[in-house]
């Protein structure tokens, strides 16, 4: 509840931007977008000189950033290029084919969580990580980032905020539109749960006043997926660091199958829509910083071989 509350706080702050400045940054970057695909083709600048006064986020381009990130999410299907299509369609074949599976995993993670109380504590203690304790560590990831002046790691935790928001967003949307049934409720007419769709407006809840249908996707997995990404990308020349992003991502995507919280069609789903929220808000930052810098260049180091004197003489080459 307190993050759908935070959403929607930040979702109202966004458009606010959004509806006064309609001719400005956000029609350059939905132009640039238009130009580069959000999937893929792009190549973003993440040395760390990249981050610097010029391409800073302030107050109002975060909000200005958000609002473009929010637009672009929830028109993604109407702009997909044919790679986009492809790539979709894979995704439904897989989806689909977990869809057969999604009650003998839950069955069988509920047997797990039964016989080992070990994996019902890590599970519990995991879980968390996907919700609440996952907003206390990037907010303590943007206090380091703002005491020690690392630039980059105040605007990598601040594009994995702007993920956190946008995925929960969607995911919430995508909740309320398909109504799905979760694998912790059964009707007492049934044996067993049933991953049942009951489309909008299926208001159900249960003793505890949590609502019944909206199991997909996977909250949780959704936003942890969207913070990974964000870390993955702008840390990818840190090979632990995507290692260790999308690690944590997937065993909180896990707990939510053993704390019976989720199908695994939820938790796949929820993965796949972080991860292109992720992207997307990455790819949007690094179209803002070429329009702050358009001249700013990678600084780079190349191997070279030259031919001097008749012999063959290696050579490094420094860009600045």
């Amino acid at each position: 509840m307190e993050r759908k509350t935070l959403v929607a706080v930040f979702m109202m702050l966004s458009l606010a931007v959004f509806s006064q400045k309609p001719d400005t940054l956000i029609k350059k970057l939905d132009s640039l977008n238009r130009k580069t695909d959000s999937a893929g083709g792009q190549t973003n600048n993440i040395t760390k000189t990249a981050y610097n006064e010029n391409t800073r986020i302030t107050f109002s381009s975060y909000f200005i950033l958000l609002s473009s990130d929010l637009k672009q999410e929830f028109t993604a299907p109407f702009h997909f290029t044919r790679k986009d299509w492809v790539t979709f369609g894979k995704f439904v074949l897989i989806e689909g084919g977990l869809f057969l599976v999604d009650e003998s995993v839950q069955q069988h993670a509920l047997h797990l969580r039964e016989l080992n109380p070990d994996v019902r504590d890590v599970s519990k203690y995991v879980t968390n990580f996907g919700g609440a304790y996952e907003v206390y560590i990037l907010g303590s990831l943007g206090a380091y980032g703002f005491i020690f002046r690392n630039e980059k790691i105040k605007t990598t935790t601040l594009l994995a905020t702007q993920a956190y928001i946008t995925g929960a967003a969607m995911e919430s949307v995508l909740k309320f539109l398909t109504g799905r049934q979760r694998p912790s409720y059964y009707d007492p007419r049934s044996v067993e749960a049933e991953p049942k769709f009951h489309g909008p407006f299926s208001y159900g809840k249960d003793i505890n006043g949590n609502r019944i249908n909206s199991s997909f996707p996977s909250g949780h997995t959704t936003v942890a997926f969207a913070a990974a990404t964000v870390f993955a990308m702008e840390y990818r020349d840190r090979p632990l660091v995507p290692v260790i992003s999308y690690s944590a991502a997937t065993l909180i995507g896990l707990s939510r199958i053993t704390e019976n919280k989720h199908w695994i069609t939820d938790v796949f789903a929820g993965a796949a829509l972080g991860y292109f929220t992720g992207k997307l808000v990455v790819n949007n930052y690094h179209r803002y910083a070429k329009l702050k810098a358009p001249n700013q260049k990678k600084n780079s180091i190349n191997f070279n071989l030259e031919y001097h004197y008749g012999r063959l003489m290696p050579g490094l080459v420094y860009k600045f």
